[in-house]
């Protein structure tokens, strides 16, 4: 079990590492743009994301995750030439096309996503959908490399992409002062930049061949995930398309900075899906691959329930360090976009027997399952609650989906959890994030750090007194305790 829990933890830990010292940075320069940004220009962007959400699931009509289920299953060279090369061409022609109409009615578009202000961003919103169109072509290379453990390669290549958005988003924003128009702008270059780079990723999986079975493999495998990638995407970017019905473009600036907070805790996320489908197909070859993904889930589970305490300990102190008074709302809906998200990890830790059957019919089921809890508790709740009704509602849609999804998967790639341990590490985590928020009030910066401490601290704490951790895991964290704490000797 180490083996295999070793090479997952190392590739999560390089997928992420870029990534938290990008985001680190994001956060810290968050201050600077909403001093030239309007809470109208955050709400513009939040539509604007939707946008892109939205388009990049359409673009890839579900073949990418094709992709990746047969690329094992072709032997290296012409075989693979030609499944990369069929999907690369069917992109081309289709997306090609749906590009162009998007681009024509564009104005229309804008009207619906930004009301009276719509000529202010109609610019931005081309430039969106232009560069989500060209990253379609990206996840043949970086898909490859995952398969292939290049992670230190794949880890570069996004902390390169990230960093090299963030400066220019930097010199567009805050100095050349083209507001939204800049940040997507500089997205766009980026892309721009590192479309060549990948050249030495794509070359090798191009040659000028089409295959009519391969791609009716891959859309069969792939559209299925279609309406399900729409319906997932429904669970955010609907949801605040909805939370726009009713309330106006400056209070969807506050929710998108209460969502852009929540979401810190993806960035373990991310990086755990990145290393986690090729982990599980991989092991799903090997002997009693359950025994793993059931110690893998409880482990998941525990990382989980520490950022959510830990993002809830802290929300309102680290709201009032980033933002203005104006997004003092923000605070409320941080802590309930961060369980969602955690969900969203329950459920990519449950759903994945549903990849390994190939019974993939059943992701739309769970998604649109999804989408009516959440949007149907979003028309109840929006109107009333605003933006906290709109974070209650994302949470009942990714409580729906790992239910769902994991009911699916378990009818069809049976599995058992350790159930008892994970009951106890959500309560250890309530209790953390009670012990944090519960501090007194003190000055916000220093309330980051203190409530942030306090709360994994108890955490670690109460997890080792409640019989969580089992005697040869108590085992192994007693050696690393000592391995860190021995001191190199003097010669």
């Amino acid at each position: 079990m180490r083996k295999p829990l070793g090479s997952l933890t190392r590739n999560v830990a390089i997928y992420g590492a870029g990534d938290v010292a990008v985001t680190a940075i994001s956060m810290a320069l968050l201050p600077l743009y909403l001093r030239v940004l309007t809470p109208a220009d955050i709400g513009a962007l939040a539509m604007l994301l939707v946008a892109e959400t939205l388009t990049k699931i359409v673009f890839r009509w579900g073949v990418d995750g094709a992709f990746m289920r047969f690329y094992l299953d072709r032997e290296e060279g012409p075989e693979r030439q030609l499944l990369a090369s069929t999907l690369w061409m069917f992109l081309g022609a289709a997306s090609g096309l749906l590009l162009l109409v998007l681009l024509a009615t564009s104005p229309l578009l804008a009207t619906h996503l930004f009301d009276d202000a719509w000529s202010d961003y109609l610019t931005a919103l081309r430039l969106v959908l232009v560069n989500t169109f060209l990253l379609t072509f990206t996840f043949v290379p970086f898909h490859v490399m995952r398969m292939r453990k290049q992670a230190l390669t794949f880890s570069a290549f996004t902390f390169g992409r990230s960093a090299g958005t963030l400066l220019l988003r930097v010199a567009f924003v805050l100095y050349a002062g083209w507001g939204i128009t800049g940040l997507m702008l500089a997205d766009l270059t980026v892309t721009l930049l590192l479309l060549p780079m990948l050249w030495p990723w794509i070359r090798p999986m191009w040659r000028p061949a089409f295959s009519m079975p391969e791609l009716r493999l891959c859309l069969h495998f792939g559209l299925p995930r279609l309406p399900h990638g729409l319906a997932q995407q429904a669970l955010d970017a609907g949801n605040t398309y909805l939370l726009k019905q009713f309330i106006p473009l400056d209070r969807m600036g506050v929710y998108q900075i209460g969502t852009t907070i929540g979401r810190s805790i993806k960035l373990f996320l991310s990086a755990f899906e990145t290393g986690w489908a090729p982990f599980y197909y991989e092991t799903a070859r090997q002997s009693d691959p359950q025994m793993v993904f059931r110690k893998i889930t409880t482990y998941g589970v525990a990382i989980l329930c520490l950022l959510v305490a830990g993002t809830t300990a802290i929300a309102t102190d680290l709201v009032n360090v980033l933002t203005p008074v104006a997004y003092d709302d923000a605070a409320m809906v941080v802590p309930l976009i961060a369980l969602g998200i955690a969900f969203q990890g329950v459920y990519l830790l449950t759903s994945i027997g549903l990849n390994l059957s190939s019974q993939t019919k059943y992701y739309p089921v769970s998604t649109f399952a999804a989408a009516f809890a959440g949007l149907g508790s979003g028309l109840l709740l929006m109107p009333r609650y605003g933006v906290v009704g709109a974070a209650c509602a994302f949470v009942l849609s990714y409580v729906t989906l790992a239910a769902v999804a994991g009911y699916f998967a378990r009818r069809h790639y049976p599995m058992t959890y350790e159930r008892g341990r994970i009951v106890r590490v959500v309560a250890v985590g309530i209790a953390a994030a009670a012990a944090g928020w519960a501090l007194p009030e003190m000055q916000p910066i220093v309330g980051v750090f203190v409530r942030g401490t306090t709360t994994v601290a108890v955490f670690g704490m109460l997890l080792w007194s409640v019989g969580f951790l089992r005697a040869s895991e108590r085992a192994l964290l007693t050696s690393l305790w000592r391995i860190a704490r021995r001191r190199p000797r003097v010669s």
